[in-house]
């Protein structure tokens, strides 16, 4: 059976996630970026909630972690780097399967934001949890990686089936769009964008995206297209750098 996903706005521009595996009624929580947000998004569902999935340790992703587990008696799974500031029952890296009812998810390791930060993937469903490493015409800032620990990280989620609905934790399009249109000129992007602009004025929410919107109008996915003079890696810092001093 498919999984529901409830997807809710907190903090100044974070979403937090309510995973409910249909066939035993059991959810987990994507992160905890807000434990009061995320405590009203479980009443307001009536789930039960068994799971803190933690992508990785920054106080807006795993900073509600005690509170939730004290309200909910919920098991948390992460990154071993969560204990920096957070409590952590089971850690999990690459490759690891974590059970939520009958539903599986694979672990990504998606480090480069963090130097742990992990993923989610449920093979069955193709739905992704990504955090903080891909966003919508976006990706992470490398805080702690390497230009070339990210590209990895980005080159695996590229990997996965076009149709997989990828949720990233925070609505940073319309900004991302301006800065891949100054980087990039190809139409489906142009595109893109002006749907992008029209929906956030609206007020409407941007994500999920899936994998194959992002590989044709991403531009760090699209990196080595854009910077063919370069390796991989390498095109993909200079888009990267190119972003972190971006004025637009």
């Amino acid at each position: 059976m498919p999984i529901d996903v409830h997807q809710f706005a907190c903090l100044d521009d974070n979403y937090g996630y309510l995973v409910r595996d249909q066939a035993t009624g059991l959810a987990a929580t994507i992160d905890t970026p807000d434990a009061d947000a995320v405590l009203k998004a479980v009443k307001d569902t009536g789930w039960t909630l068994a799971l803190i999935l933690n992508t990785h340790w920054h106080p807006d992703h795993a900073g509600g972690n005690a509170a939730v587990k004290a309200a909910t008696g919920c098991e948390i799974v992460g990154p071993k780097e969560v204990t920096r500031i957070a409590p952590l029952d089971r850690p999990v890296g690459e490759g690891d399967q974590v059970k939520l009812g009958e539903t599986s998810f694979r672990v990504i390791d998606t480090g480069g934001h963090t130097l742990g930060h992990i993923s989610y993937y449920d093979d069955k469903d193709h739905v992704a949890f990504v955090g903080d490493t891909l966003f919508a015409l976006g990706c992470g800032r490398l805080f702690e990686g390497t230009a070339e620990q990210m590209w990895g990280s980005l080159s695996k989620l590229a990997a996965l089936p076009d149709d997989t609905k990828v949720y990233c934790a925070h609505e940073y399009t319309a900004s991302n769009a301006r800065f891949a249109l100054s980087v990039d000129g190809d139409p489906a992007l142009k595109a893109r964008a002006d749907q992008v602009f029209a929906a956030r004025e609206r007020g409407e929410w941007t994500v999920p995206t899936t994998i194959g919107a992002e590989k044709a109008t991403n531009p760090f996915l699209r990196a080595p297209a854009l910077r063919p003079d370069l390796a991989p890696a390498a095109a993909f810092g200079a888009i990267r750098a190119a972003k972190d001093s971006f004025k637009g």
